[in-house]
């Protein structure tokens, strides 16, 4: 069941178009919240609110963020006529949306797809591997044009990126497909598959980056991780004739002997599940102790038989070149880039292995 409570407006703190960060006040305590405006409605102070505190009550990841269901006085709406495909089916949250394939100028687009001809698609298992990756390949190639695939493997409304938000905002991001029951993307699809068609065909992208959005749901278990999606991820995009490059998940902060060089995530994923090759690029700026332990894991796992692993040079230097330019901060689980270094790194070596494809012009 919902953990539900009533709340009251006391502040609106930021608004965008999609979005309102609110203080509440439950229970004579304030709290922040969350309210999705093409959900809920805009609401103002004073307002009373029907609030979800499910997350905020488990401690989970989401900021401290209650999430507004509805108000509980003038909230009444309409979606308009567009459109007649349905996102979080069969909740009491269900939306319509305009999906592409549905659109009678996209019909042949689908229909008539022939194949994604090599293009790179990039795949991510954490979130916070868009920004440092999408920033470097802008700040190394300007004029390409890269589309972001959000999938439904963690937060489902786009609206909830801050991330995505400030991208798009600064032009290093051209375009967003939500796919899946992910949703509020400049397209709609229904899957990965014509989400890729999608991005090729009607958003004309050089780079596709495919992932999750905020957040990502493990059970500590080997199998149980929303990030193990990236199997299909890699089939598909194989399937299409797209090149699959994969983003090891590489961290030596985090504490949790899983997730300790490279993250379990990715060993499972690549060593072991992936019917499909791809290409890994890592990154050789680390110490010596910490490329050992890459090396072995490697190794141990078969990654470097089953995969393209490439070691590109010059991760450290475009990090901190196109952070500065683009005047960007990254962190991951809560840790930013001086304490977190390889993570990011790992995410930029697959930029810099990109842009070298688009300037060649050529497949991989």
């Amino acid at each position: 069941m919902l953990s539900r409570k009533i709340g009251t407006v006391q502040e609106i703190k930021k608004e965008t178009k999609e979005i309102q960060e609110l203080i509440v006040v439950i229970e004579g305590k304030e709290s922040k919240a969350i309210n999705y405006i093409p959900l809920s409605g805009k609401v103002v102070a004073g307002d009373e609110l029907l609030l979800n505190t499910t997350a905020v009550e488990l401690d989970l990841g989401t900021g401290g963020y209650h999430f507004v269901i509805s108000k509980l006085k003038d909230n009444e709406g309409s979606q308009g006529k567009d459109g007649h495909m349905i996102k979080l089916r069969y909740t009491p949250l269900q939306l319509k949306v305009n999906m592409a394939e549905e659109d009678p100028k996209y019909e042949e687009v689908f229909n008539n797809f022939e194949g994604l001809e090599e293009i790179p698609v990039v795949c991510g298992n954490l979130h916070s591997m868009l920004s440092p990756f999408a920033a470097s390949l802008k700040y190394l190639r300007e004029d390409v044009k890269i589309v972001y695939i959000m999938t439904d493997g963690a937060a489902l409304p786009l609206w909830f990126s801050n991330t995505v938000r400030e991208l798009k905002e600064k032009n290093i991001l051209d375009s967003v497909i939500t796919v899946g029951n992910a949703f509020g993307g400049d397209l709609e699809c229904m899957n990965i598959y014509t989400g890729l068609i999608a991005a090729k065909e009607i958003l004309k992208a050089d780079v596709v980056f495919v992932g999750m959005g905020p957040g990502i749901a493990g059970t500590g278990t080997k199998y149980g991780f929303s990030g193990i999606e990236q199997v299909n991820i890699i089939d598909s995009v194989q399937k299409l004739g797209g090149t699959p490059i994969v983003i090891p998940r590489v961290s030596f902060a985090d504490k949790r002997e899983r997730h300790y060089g490279i993250s379990h995530h990715s060993l499972t994923v690549l060593g072991e599940l992936s019917n499909s090759g791809c290409v890994v690029p890592v990154t050789d700026e680390y110490s010596p102790e910490k490329m050992d332990k890459i090396s072995n894991q490697i190794s141990e796992h078969d990654i470097d038989v089953k995969h393209d692993m490439v070691i590109v040079n010059g991760a450290e230097k475009t990090t901190k070149e196109a952070l500065d330019k683009y005047g960007l901060k990254v962190s991951t689980m809560g840790r930013g880039i001086e304490e977190e270094p390889e993570f990011f790194y790992t995410a930029v070596a697959s930029a810099i292995f990109v842009s070298d494809i688009v300037e060649e012009k050529k497949p991989y």
